[in-house]
C-alpha cells in the first residue's frame, strides 16, 4: 500500500535521551511531525512511527484494531529504550492513548507528554457502534479540527467504524488502568476541541497515580492542538518538560 507523501514515519539518532511520538486516529505523523523534529534539533534520538492502517486509505485502516497499532508503538519504544538511558512518550489523541498505555505496562517511562488525551468519549452514537460497524463501512471525517485559517491536517476524509470501535475499545481499557500511571505527566489540552471531550482530561487528571503532573489550557487551538495557534508553545513545553524529567 502506497504511503501518502508526508504521512511516512520517521527517526533520528541522537543521545542517550529518548523521545517517542505518537500521531491520532485517522490522522498521520503530519500533525506531530513539528514535535518530532523539535526533539531531533534538541540532539534527542527520535522515534515517530506510522500507525497500521494509517497514511494509505481510510478502507486500510478499518482492517486493523488497537493492538496493531499498540505493537507498532511498542516496537519504536523497544528501540529507544535500547539505545536511551531514558525515554519520554508523547501523543497526541489517540496517540495519548497509546503512550498512557506505554506508561501502564512500563513502569520505566520517564514521563509522559499529552496533546488532546483521548480516554473515554462521551458521544453516545458510539454505543452503537457495534451494530453499525456491520451496516455502514465509515461516517464523516474526524481530522482537520484545526482554529488557526489556512491549516490542513493530513488525515482521512471518511471515519472507519469497525477500526473505530477497535479504538473504543483501547480507551476502554486506558481509562480503567490510569490509576497505574506513576510518571510524570505534561497534559495540553484544548477547552474548545470538537472532537474529543474535556472529559478525558478530567479523567486522566482525577484517576492517575502521577505526584508530577503539570496541566497547561490551550486556549486558541482546537483539537489539532500541534498545527495550530498555540503549536509553538506546545514545542517549548514539551522540550522544557523532556530537559527536566531526563535529568532529574
Amino acid at each position: 500500500m502506497q504511503i501518502l507523501p508526508g504521512a511516512e514515519p520517521w527517526s533520528f539518532d541522537g543521545s542517550s535521551v529518548g523521545v517517542l511520538v505518537c500521531h491520532g486516529f485517522t490522522g498521520t505523523t503530519q500533525s506531530v511531525r513539528p514535535v518530532a523534529q523539535r526533539c531531533a534539533e534538541e540532539g534527542w534520538t527520535v522515534r515517530m512511527p506510522r500507525l497500521p492502517g494509517h497514511g494509505t486509505t481510510w478502507q486500510d485502516l478499518n482492517r486493523t484494531v488497537w493492538t496493531d497499532w499498540y505493537a507498532e508503538v511498542e516496537v519504536a519504544y523497544a528501540e529507544l529504550q535500547e539505545r536511551c538511558s531514558q525515554v519520554v512518550v508523547v501523543g497526541l489523541s489517540l496517540g495519548g492513548s497509546l503512550v498512557t498505555l506505554l506508561a501502564q505496562e512500563h513502569s520505566d517511562v520517564a514521563g509522559l507528554v499529552l496533546v488532546n488525551p483521548a480516554y473515554a468519549p462521551k458521544d453516545p452514537r458510539l454505543k452503537a457502534l457495534p451494530l453499525a460497524k456491520h451496516l455502514v463501512p465509515s461516517l464523516a471525517a474526524i481530522g482537520g479540527d484545526i482554529r488557526k485559517p489556512g491549516v490542513t491536517e493530513l488525515a482521512y476524509d471518511r471515519t472507519p467504524l469497525k477500526s473505530l470501535h477497535s479504538a473504543v475499545r483501547l480507551w476502554r481499557r486506558v481509562s480503567r488502568d490510569l490509576p497505574r500511571v506513576t510518571a510524570p505527566i505534561l497534559l495540553m489540552h484544548s477547552p474548545e476541541d470538537h472532537v474529543v471531550e474535556p472529559y478525558s482530561s478530567e479523567l486522566l487528571l482525577a484517576r492517575v497515580s502521577s505526584t508530577d503532573v503539570t496541566e497547561i489550557l490551550l486556549e486558541d487551538s482546537f483539537h489539532v492542538a500541534t498545527l495550530d495557534h498555540d503549536a509553538e508553545r506546545i514545542l517549548e513545553e514539551t522540550v522544557a518538560f523532556v530537559r527536566r524529567v531526563s535529568t532529574s
